[in-house]
């Protein structure tokens, strides 16, 4: 949830500055942005299309 705050405000804000003051390394939000999504998030997808 920290991380999507921190894509959400990136605009408005410095990415450090944010990460700064969610207490989270830059690098790690750097690595979530480029993260493929996982087989957990890829499953609950197919199964919200279906429902």
């Amino acid at each position: 949830m920290k991380f999507v705050f921190i894509a959400k405000h990136r605009a408005i804000w410095p990415v450090a500055w944010l990460c700064n003051a969610l207490g989270v390394s830059r690098s790690g939000f750097h690595a979530w942005l480029n993260r493929s999504p996982s087989a957990r998030s890829r499953s609950d997808e197919a199964v919200s299309q279906q429902v």
